[in-house]
């Protein structure tokens, strides 16, 4: 954790890389900045942790890349979900929903 702000919980970072491909191809310092930004600064993926992750998920078949240039004309490698990345996200987003609500029920009854 840095600057007062929660590195993103292991286990999501999967769920979260996948759920911001889904809206289309993005490089890894896009992926970062998007769940930087629709999380409001409260999530904060540093690359210690995402470039690793997508690395292992591409291994995996979820997700795929190309080289491209970026807004700023630079090289670029360029993630994009596949078909199992699509089912990855909805077993995923599954768990994340059942965990939720599992917290959810111990906080309100404990």
């Amino acid at each position: 954790m840095g600057k007062g702000k929660p590195d993103v919980l292991q286990g999501t970072l999967d769920l979260l890389i996948l759920k911001t491909l889904a809206r289309g191809k993005q490089h890894g310092y896009g992926i970062a900045v998007h769940i930087q930004t629709v999380t409001n600064d409260a999530l904060r993926v540093e690359e210690g942790s995402l470039y690793p992750a997508l690395h292992r998920i591409e291994q995996d078949g979820w997700i795929r890349a190309e080289w491209g240039l970026s807004g700023n004309k630079r090289k670029a490698k360029f993630y994009k979900i596949t078909a199992a990345g699509r089912r990855q996200l909805a077993l995923e987003e599954k768990k994340w929903e059942h965990l939720t609500s599992a917290v959810s029920t111990m906080l309100r009854f404990a």
